[in-house]
């Protein structure tokens, strides 16, 4: 005789067989179009706009101005794939410079001291928000939304202007460059000028490669799927999903205090302004890169190459004498609506084979 029991299981497990399917399939085809975008918008930017985008230092200028963004997106679409949010990181950002700031040119600190400031700040910052989200069951919105606004008057309660950091060894690592062989170029001049990224960028292809690896082949990273996909379903198979979330909160966090620091290279001042709507360009770079909002699909690939598309776009539209803000909003808008639309397509079509 056929056991029932057995009979149940199997069902179960081919469930969950073609949720993973579907869940991938979803995946690779938002990722798939977000790179098809990016290429079409850079291509037509060759064709069209003239060949300064044709250079290669024009492509390594876009991840040496939005490396701390790319850091910031990874960790926003860390949480959002948990089916969480936080809309502190761009504050957490400008907490770091100011405090690291304050730290190298009013104490006279020590770089390496400071970059330990950096992630103890985003540490924090993860542990609390984490702790209130997973443990305490309190809406990510509403404990990101008090993160933002503590972090905000920290930073003026540190300082409340911006000044430039004059500190001679944080002067060095912020002047120190990369040289990329074969991509430089040749000036008016007739000199040849090698092509180069900034240390951020190195540190956020490492952030990139390093989670893209997490989300794809290790069991943490299955369990953010599995969380965001269904939490009920998630602790039916033994997944522990307030330990999962609170693990995508502090890594957010941690890389916002590592996003915060290449931030802080980049400008190499403090200010309360920085990074000001740095929350709102991860999410939508998470978005255009193929994380749902509802959780339980997204890829840091299609994140890194999100972030890629976000500043093409605003470079396409200065470039055709639109300076005005209003315009690379409406822009940027117009894409967030158009990939919105195809994950709510997608979200029809899974909840349809569910059924």
């Amino acid at each position: 005789m056929s056991n029932p029991f057995e009979k149940n299981s199997n069902k179960e497990l081919s469930a969950k067989s073609l949720k993973s399917r579907v869940s991938l399939t979803d995946t690779n085809l938002l990722l798939f179009i977000t790179i098809a975008v990016f290429l079409i918008m850079y291509v037509c930017a060759v064709v069209f706009l003239g060949k300064g985008f044709a250079k290669p230092q024009t492509f390594l200028n876009i991840l040496n101005e939005n490396a701390a963004l790319i850091i910031l997106s990874c960790g926003m679409s860390l949480v959002m794939i948990t089916g969480g949010i936080d809309i502190s990181v761009g504050q957490v950002t400008a907490l770091v410079c100011m405090s690291c700031a304050v730290f190298l040119d009013k104490h006279g600190g020590n770089v390496y001291v400071a970059m330990i400031l950096a992630l103890g700040i985003g540490l924090a910052f993860g542990l609390v928000q984490g702790y209130l989200v997973a443990y305490l069951n309190i809406q990510p919105f509403i404990v990101t939304l008090a993160g933002m606004f503590f972090a905000k008057g920290m930073t003026t309660i540190i300082n409340a202007t911006q000044f430039n950091v004059e500190n001679a060894q944080f002067k060095a690592l912020k002047a120190t460059r990369v040289t990329v062989p074969g991509l430089g170029s040749v000036n008016k001049l007739g000199n040849y000028i090698d092509a180069y990224v900034e240390i951020g960028v190195i540190v956020a292809l490492l952030v990139v490669l390093i989670f893209f690896c997490v989300l794809r082949w290790t069991r943490t990273g299955r369990n953010f799927y599995a969380v965001g996909g269904n939490n009920q379903s998630a602790n039916t198979l033994g997944i522990n999903v307030r330990r999962t979330k609170f693990t995508a909160h502090l890594l957010c966090g941690l890389l916002a205090g590592v996003g915060g620091f290449v931030y802080f290279m980049h400008v190499g001042s403090g200010s309360p302004s920085h990074a000001s709507g740095a929350e709102m360009n991860a999410i939508a770079s998470s978005i255009i890169g193929g994380t749902m909002l509802t959780g339980g699909v997204g890829n840091i690939a299609g994140t890194f190459f999100g972030v890629l598309s976000l500043s093409t776009i605003k470079n396409i539209v200065t470039s055709l004498g639109l300076d005005e803000a209003w315009w690379t909003n409406i822009t940027v808008a117009a894409m967030l609506c158009i990939f919105l639309l195809l994950q709510s397509i997608l979200l029809a079509r899974k909840n349809k084979q569910k059924s």
